[in-house]
């Protein structure tokens, strides 16, 4: 299984890319670090070419997005849909997690 990445979360990525004024060659790492209500909480990050990345992470794509995820992160994230969605509730990226058992309710943290 892979990440994969929604047109929307795909046209914002882009859009963001381009206000940043970052390469093509910059990737979105996607993580999984401990913190939030439910002890586990999502991360994105631009990565421009880490010095301390491992030859042990992932790199993947979908939608013409460069995904790079370490491989604790990944055994956590394997299957999950990145979203991104505007609404009344706010705007923001949303993770579509089948591994997550419990999220908190503000879907920022998870648990497995």
């Amino acid at each position: 299984m892979s990440i994969t990445v929604s047109d929307r979360a795909a046209k914002r990525i882009h859009q963001l890319q381009e206000e940043q004024h970052l390469s093509e060659e910059t990737k979105l790492r996607v993580g999984v670090v401990s913190g939030g209500c439910s002890g586990l909480t999502y991360e994105l990050d631009f990565d421009q070419g880490d010095p301390n990345a491992s030859e042990k992470d992932q790199l993947l794509e979908d939608n013409g997005i460069r995904l790079i995820v370490d491989m604790r992160s990944f055994l956590y994230l394997s299957g999950t849909e990145l979203d991104y969605t505007e609404g009344l509730d706010g705007e923001g990226f949303h993770f579509h997690n089948p591994n997550a058992t419990r999220t908190c309710s503000c879907g920022e943290s998870f648990s497995v």
